[in-house]
């Protein structure tokens, strides 16, 4: 399992939470050619993003080789409140995953 890849703010807008993410991740689609070798760079990218507060999923995004390196997920949620918990977990292709839980704050 991979550690401290993911960062997350939130912004608290009345009861509408502005989730922003970013994961720290190679996202390799497997196409690219490694410059020294010449070899292709094996595939290496999140396959599912899953969002939930308060233990219900709010979020789940199926990803491939096309999004970018250290992707940025931003998305609003309604019904948030301070103090509910926000977690978000990712899975990649290769088997690695990350999970990261925070309290919305004022």
């Amino acid at each position: 399992m991979a550690s401290n890849t993911i960062k997350i703010r939130i912004q608290l807008n009345g009861d509408v939470a502005t989730i922003k993410a970013l994961i720290n991740h190679p996202m390799e689609n497997g196409l690219r050619k490694d410059q020294k070798t010449g070899e292709l760079v094996p595939a290496h990218f999140i396959e599912e993003v899953v969002c939930s507060l308060n233990g219900t999923t709010i979020l789940t995004a199926l990803w491939s080789g096309s999004v970018s390196k250290n992707p940025y997920l931003a998305f609003n949620v309604q019904g948030a409140k301070i103090g509910d918990s926000v977690t978000l977990t990712w899975k990649d292709n290769t088997g690695d995953s990350d999970s990261f839980t925070t309290k919305v704050a004022s």
